[in-house]
């Protein structure tokens, strides 16, 4: 299973939000490129960047900054946030980004989410963010009506061979994560599940493992330090 550190951008700050509420962050560092490096100096192969400013109102404000981490790093980068069009998609990709994540379009828009996969194949992957099973887009701001296990089914009839799945009742909070979701999730043949939010304790990596979940996305627990990056990354490699 692929340990995946994540850092969130909030004007250009490394930032951790609770349960994807704009009003409650956490600012932990002002130098995203900095994270990044630590991280790879600490034994990390991949990294979860997600522009924030971009998935609330679609600009890619820290462009610059994702790009250049993209580029100097030297980690296999995921990026998201905002990411609506084609270009935004090529721009990441030429600065490096090795999968793009197509979160709220993928809701409001599956046909693009379809052209992406017979465009750019294994790098389109698609963030499903639910409060209540409920498929939530926009920054996390509007809840549909969607059920989130049945949206990833769908994904995957389009091509997607990758999600990750956030339940943002338990992002940030510290409390652990939703085992239960992720176990129904990784019933879903051929998917491959990030699983993403509230991740806390070494115990839920063994249990998500042992549903064959392809990765998890580590936030808040590395950065209050609940959980060693670097002890992790040595026992699941």
């Amino acid at each position: 299973m692929k340990i995946i550190p994540a850092i969130d951008i909030l004007g250009g700050q490394v930032v951790r939000l609770l349960q994807g509420d704009y009003s409650q962050k956490t600012v932990y560092d002002n130098n995203p490129a900095k994270i990044a490096a630590n991280f790879a100096a600490l034994g990390a192969e991949y990294l979860h960047v997600v522009d924030l400013d971009g998935a609330k109102d679609g600009n890619a404000v820290n462009y610059d900054i994702i790009s250049s981490i993209t580029k100097e790093s030297g980690l296999n980068v995921q990026v998201g946030g905002g990411i609506r069009d084609f270009e935004r998609i090529e721009g990441y990709l030429k600065a490096g980004a090795k999968r793009i994540i197509l979160g709220s379009i993928a809701a409001t828009d599956p046909k693009f989410i379809a052209e992406s996969v017979e465009k750019y194949g294994k790098s389109i992957v698609v963030g499903v963010d639910a409060r209540d099973e409920c498929v939530a887009i926009h920054g996390w701001k509007t809840v549909t009506d969607v059920n989130s296990i049945v949206f990833c089914r769908k994904m995957y009839e389009l091509g997607v061979k990758t999600v990750i799945y956030t339940d943002i009742s338990k992002d940030g909070t510290s409390n652990g994560t939703n085992l239960e979701v992720y176990k129904r999730l990784s019933q879903i043949g051929g998917l491959n599940i990030i699983a993403s939010g509230g991740i806390t304790f070494e115990k839920e990596l063994y249990e998500l493992q042992s549903m064959n979940i392809y990765g998890a996305i580590l936030g808040k627990a590395i950065y209050s330090g609940k959980l060693n990056l670097s002890e992790i990354l040595s026992k699941f490699k």
